[in-house]
């Protein structure tokens, strides 16, 4: 969702789980199990059908009905793409990330999928849209496509230097070998290359300079990306890179490089700024922030392919 990562010709994945041996402490994210979850009763304009939909928030178990912007409740750090939007007045939703039972528990199930609205019952508007979630907050309502990203607040304050991400997945990949882009207000067009899921973790050192830009070193680097469809795998565990990672052999540059996904995030001052990566930093230097990303689709806002599914259970780091 709303990423800018740029087109990719072949997916694979490229980091492999790592055994981790010896000593380890395992930290589970707060609300990661994705046991509790917020659901949200919103009521879309009569102009485009009048209907209630449902909005899930991972957070703790309570429901909310009415056309409220959502703010994080119970100290969760997890957003995601499903979202109110008010457009010249209009109200209308998108849900692409779903609670789903699992055992005794939940899971969270990210879907890339066709929205579609009607106006009026005549102009039928369609737009491509993939599931995410993500450490962090969204500020809601949405009044534009162009402002989907600037709404995003990405990464929660961090200082800790894990050696791993650890949490439990499953893939259903469409089998479609090229992407479409559709935004709604345009044909639908193909994009090269085969879609794919992805995990996105990245740790920075941020600062703010005199006006407010945003500026952060890359302190830790890991991202998976998933090109094939898979059963649930437990405990599935990924190392993260520390420091400039340009020569190591895991490096990945369209998905790893400085500056990647052009996330957004708030000043000091609560204005939403784009993210300035303008480095690596040293060995041994600690983050400020915690970016945590997971995807069911790959490229950008409003590029994806329909039917592309993404399980997520049980997100904890190592030590």
């Amino acid at each position: 969702m709303m990423k800018k990562i740029g087109l990719l010709f072949g997916c694979a994945l490229f980091m492999l789980p790592l055994n981790m041996k010896g000593q380890e402490k395992v930290v589970p994210l707060k609300y990661g199990n994705m046991d509790q979850w917020v659901t949200r009763k919103i009521h879309e304009s009569g102009v485009i059908g009048g209907k209630t939909k449902l909005l899930y928030e991972v957070a703790p178990t309570k429901v909310i009905d009415g056309n409220e912007p959502y703010v994080n409740l119970g100290g969760s750090p997890w957003a995601n793409s499903n979202v109110m939007a008010k457009v010249m007045g209009i109200v209308k939703t998108n849900t692409s990330v779903y609670p789903e039972k699992r055992g005794n528990g939940y899971c969270a199930r990210l879907e890339t999928h066709i929205e579609s609205v009607k106006v009026l019952g005549l102009v039928n508007i369609t737009v491509l849209a993939s599931g995410s979630l993500f450490l962090g907050d969204m500020k809601e309502p949405i009044t534009g496509t162009k402002e989907g990203e600037m709404a995003l607040n990405s990464g929660v304050s961090f200082t800790s230097r894990p050696k791993a991400v650890r949490y439990d997945y499953k893939v259903q990949m469409s089998g479609q070998p090229n992407r479409i882009r559709q935004t709604g207000f345009s044909r639908k067009s193909v994009v090269p290359g085969q879609d794919c899921a992805i995990m996105t973790c990245l740790l920075q050192k941020r600062t703010e300079d005199a006006e407010g830009n945003i500026i952060a070193k890359r302190v830790g680097t890991a991202v998976v990306r998933y090109s094939r469809t898979e059963d649930w795998k437990n405990g599935a565990t990924y190392e993260i890179m520390y420091g400039d990672i340009t020569k190591d052999a895991g490096y990945q540059e369209e998905l790893m490089k400085l500056g990647v996904g052009g996330y957004y995030a708030r000043n000091s001052k609560g204005e939403s700024k784009q993210i300035k990566e303008v480095g690596w930093a040293e060995e041994g230097e600690a983050p400020t922030h915690l970016i945590l990303q997971f995807t069911s689709s790959l490229g950008g806002a409003f590029i994806g392919s329909p039917g592309n599914k993404f399980w997520v259970d049980n997100v904890s780091l190592v030590y």
